[in-house]
């Protein structure tokens, strides 16, 4: 599964780009067609899922006696992909009549090993909406040529064990490299929604596997320390990021027994407050609301003028702490209601784990 790389994120008009899954299938149509006509179309036209036509560059042709091999460079547009620059080659083989289209894991795409993805394990990590571009591609091609869409699709994607590296795959049990994505074959920029089908992917896998606790994380620290609490499994898991949202809707339609949330005090102050997009550009840390739980302590107003004037929420928690106001454990509390409001009384036990820099525990509440 894909990961937007962090990124800032550029002014004017943003730039879209195409999914693994596109320029898998202009490579294949391209390479499909080549067996018919002995040259390769270039640029190369698909049909997209909505409708859309893009036409794509070739970056390499060849072919041989009952195969042909094309390839496409990614343009992920101005999104921070990490496959964006990669190179996506597909090969094709002529099969007996018959055969249909049969799909294979060429060097760096995937293989997947544990069940719960959409495809079952021992398939190569191509998934449903890109083999059936794939699959409506050659058909096209073999209409207008007269021939059956009878073949082998080999995807490769070169250096994709490195790039695999930098996603969610080795913890989904998908070795050998990078899935080859996308539903509606266009990538939008920094819409996240790599990161947020990671999350989505991560907890079917762990309810595939009979988990009965995950965790969801704001980062590697949190994520080193909930391990650690729990003793948990990789793929129980889950890198959260700021999609606390994104992961407690899913989980809410998709149980698992036990959920804990687990990040740092600013991050989860913000989900304390109602925020699901724990984002520093799109919520905030605010020093009222840390305030008014401190005022539940029964701290004088003189003792809360420090922390309705710091400058980081961290700096509102040193504050609290040097005077006795257990400020973690109230936010934890106030985060953990928030969780509970967006699972709406889905079978689900959530608890909150607040944690330092050094991943040191700071609050936690229980899971009742």
């Amino acid at each position: 599964m894909q990961e937007n790389a962090p990124s800032r994120r550029p002014t004017g008009p943003l730039r879209r780009g195409w999914t693994t899954g596109a320029c898998a299938t202009a490579a294949a149509k391209a390479a499909f067609q080549a067996l018919f006509t002995g040259a390769f179309p270039d640029p190369v036209t698909i049909r997209l899922p909505r409708g859309e036509t893009p036409s794509f560059p070739l970056a390499r042709s060849e072919f041989g006696e009952g195969w042909a091999k094309a390839s496409i460079i990614k343009d992920a547009g101005d999104d921070p992909d990490v496959t964006h620059g990669a190179e996506i080659a597909a090969t094709v083989r002529r099969l007996p009549a018959g055969s249909g289209i049969r799909f294979k894991a060429g060097a760096g795409v995937g293989t997947v090993t544990l069940a719960g993805l959409p495809v079952p394990p021992g398939e190569p990590a191509i998934n449903p909406a890109p083999r059936r571009m794939i699959g409506e591609a050659l058909a096209e091609v073999a209409a207008a040529f007269g021939g059956a869409a009878d073949a082998e699709v080999e995807i490769a994607v070169p250096g994709g064990e490195k790039i695999a590296l930098r996603t969610w795959n080795p913890r989904l049990g998908i070795v050998g490299g990078i899935s080859i994505l996308g539903t509606t074959g266009i990538v939008v920029p920094f819409s996240c929604a790599a990161w947020i089908h990671s999350i989505h992917s991560g907890i079917d896998v762990a309810r595939a596997a009979g988990l009965d606790h995950v965790a969801g994380s704001t980062g590697n620290v949190s994520e080193d320390a909930v391990r650690r609490r729990y003793g948990l499994r990789d793929i129980a898991l889950l890198d959260m990021g700021d999609f606390a949202g994104g992961l407690l809707k899913y989980i809410r339609d998709h149980p698992v027994p036990k959920l804990t949330i687990a990040g740092g005090f600013g991050k989860l102050t913000k989900l304390a407050q109602g925020a699901l997009d724990l984002h520093s550009s799109r919520s905030e840390v605010d020093r009222d609301f840390l305030a008014g739980l401190a005022r539940q302590t029964g701290a004088a107003d003189a003792l809360l003028k420090p922390i309705l004037s710091a400058n980081t929420a961290a700096e509102a928690l040193g504050h609290a702490e040097r005077n006795g106001m257990p400020l973690a454990a109230l936010v934890a509390e106030r985060a953990r209601a928030t969780a509970k409001d967006v699972l709406a009384g889905a079978p689900v036990a959530v608890n909150v784990f607040i944690v330092d820099r050094e991943g040191n525990p700071l609050a936690e509440t229980g899971h009742g």
